[in-house]
């Protein structure tokens, strides 16, 4: 079995969790409260600047040169791609991190000194779910007038499709050339990653930034 089928059973459930959150529901019928939406974005655009670094940090470690370039790609053409997106539902460029968003960019800050296939690991959920989320809001929603139908047809694009499947690949060649234990921390960290996923919208729909603010 490849590295990449064994984490995708280990996450499944949350996953599964994922496509059934309030959230996703009403983004694909269009009942989403603008604001939580926009709420959303203004993370997600703040998520992307460490994330399109984290893919930079990771191309440096690449031992393949083409994987280094794709790698690259990802950091510059595919964050800008998602960039524009954001702009067209004109995110809140003074907002403050969120527990979820603080959290999930850390974690992946934090994989940086680790093997380079666990850090590679920690930024496959988001292509690989954000993927997967979208093919599946694309066959249950109503895009006719719905508000978010180019958020849902960027993440249910063949070229995104084209760009997880690169990934999973380099993630795959990555784990058939470490050690058992290197691949064990791997799989830990996509479930991790995973699970902040979640995490990152369930915050978002209760537009919650801290649990606790500063007076």
């Amino acid at each position: 079995m490849k590295w990449s089928e064994e984490a995708w059973q280990a996450a499944e459930g949350i996953y599964d969790a994922i496509i059934n959150m309030p959230f996703l529901k009403e983004l694909a019928d269009g009942s989403l409260p603008q604001e939580k939406f926009r709420f959303y974005i203004s993370q997600d655009n703040q998520y992307i600047d460490v994330y399109s670094r984290v893919l930079s940090h990771i191309a440096s470690r690449l031992p393949r040169m083409e994987d280094v370039d794709t790698f690259l790609g990802f950091a510059k053409d595919g964050v800008a791609v998602e960039k524009g997106l954001h702009q067209t539902f004109s995110p809140d460029t003074s907002a403050g991190k969120s527990m979820a968003c603080e959290f999930y960019t850390s974690y992946l800050k934090s994989q940086s000194d680790k093997d380079v296939a666990i850090e590679a690991a920690a930024i496959l959920p988001c292509f690989w779910i954000y993927l997967e989320v979208g093919k599946h809001i694309l066959k249950i929603a109503d895009m006719e007038g719905n508000p978010y139908r180019d958020w849902i047809a960027a993440y249910s694009d063949p070229a995104f499709d084209e760009s997880n499947r690169r990934c999973i690949e380099i993630c795959d060649a990555l784990a058939a050339s470490t050690t058992p234990e290197v691949r064990r921390q791997m799989t830990e960290a996509f479930v991790t990653c995973s699970r902040m996923e979640w995490l990152f919208w369930d915050s978002a729909y209760r537009m919650e930034l801290w649990p606790v603010m500063q007076a």
